[in-house]
């Protein structure tokens, strides 16, 4: 684990909060490939960790994000575990806006695109943990997403790009439902801005550079 990583989880933990590696860069530890970047999920919230980092910047409107700086080019990246359910004091319903609304680690897993990138891993007490079944898939290279394909993909399209690259790095087979899926909602793509679509294919050009 990069050591800036491990120095930002060690800071939170002491703090009294709990911090993982998430997401790509566990996949690519378990599967040998080297992580481009390393991201940490916590249950800190922004200003909290913001408070504990002088380096530290809070981005984002959607879903508020913390840029870590370790060096001038560098920063680690550090999300808050996000909530399925848009306000639990209300008890309102699951809104597509819920990503204003912060939850607990089990509930972040559920929140993310595929199965095997919602693994958290704690590099201190050397613990992997695994709510959707993410670790099977990886060792039986199963690409799947998390509730049903179609609706994740008409919540993202851009989820679709992600799909093929990740059978592409991983050298997974692409299952063929999600294929056929993908060719009946290639269009969806449209609606995305451009700059998102660019910068997914930026990071497939970078991941295989």
């Amino acid at each position: 684990v990069d050591a800036d990583a491990l120095w930002v989880i060690r800071r939170l933990r002491g703090a009294r909060f709990h911090a993982y590696v998430v997401g790509g860069a566990v996949r690519d530890l378990l599967v040998g490939r080297t992580p481009k970047d390393f991201d940490i999920a916590t249950d800190a919230h922004p200003l909290q960790i913001k408070r504990l980092f002088r380096s530290a910047r809070v981005i984002g409107r959607r879903f508020r994000l913390v840029h870590v700086y370790c060096a001038r080019e560098k920063y680690i990246e550090v999300s808050t575990f996000r909530s399925r359910v848009a306000d639990a004091t209300t008890g309102d319903a699951v809104r597509p806006d819920a990503n204003n609304y912060f939850g607990t680690m089990e509930e972040d897993a559920e929140r993310r695109d595929f199965t095997i990138n919602a693994l958290y891993y704690c590099p201190i007490d050397r613990q992997l943990i695994d709510y959707v079944g993410a670790f099977p898939d990886l060792r039986h290279r199963r690409l799947r997403t998390l509730g049903k394909a179609e609706t994740s993909f008409t919540e993202d399209p851009v989820r679709m790009i992600r799909a093929v690259k990740y059978a592409s790095l991983l050298g997974f087979p692409f299952p063929a439902a999600l294929a056929g899926l993908v060719r009946r909602m290639r269009e969806s793509i449209l609606g995305c801005s451009r700059e998102r679509v660019t910068e997914e294919v930026f990071k497939i050009l970078t991941s295989v550079s």
